[in-house]
């Protein structure tokens, strides 16, 4: 089992910037995918930005540009940049790793901040 911690969601005026925290413990396999997903309000859970072990990143349309995702290998944490915040960023914001086990991957999830952008 691995357990997320996440931190960082805060109420920020539009324009604004926050970071966002995971940190990873428990039984922790190096192969794997860091990413982080929201979930606004009547919607479903989206992709917002993930990161492979190699560098790899991946970004929605929406915050290209905006949010840089990054990791700190030594302490299992990764991190979530949000820049220029605009109202429609506003969600629960989910840490998510998904990693190699022996014979296949597995998905773990944070509990979720919330991250509330007013205009």
């Amino acid at each position: 089992q691995v357990q997320l911690v996440e931190s960082g969601g805060a109420l920020v005026q539009a324009g604004g910037s926050l970071r966002l925290s995971c940190a990873a413990s428990g039984n922790i396999f190096s192969i794997n995918v860091m990413g982080w997903y929201r979930q606004a309000p009547g919607k479903q859970r989206e992709l917002v930005a993930t990161l492979t072990r190699y560098g790899s990143t991946n970004y929605s349309d929406s915050v290209l540009g905006r949010f840089t995702i990054s990791r700190d290998n030594a302490k299992n944490t990764w991190y979530l940049q949000m820049n220029s915040l605009k109202p429609e960023d506003t969600a629960v914001y989910y840490c998510n790793r998904r990693q190699f086990e022996t014979t296949k991957w597995y998905d773990y999830w944070g509990q979720g901040t919330q991250v509330t952008v007013s205009s």
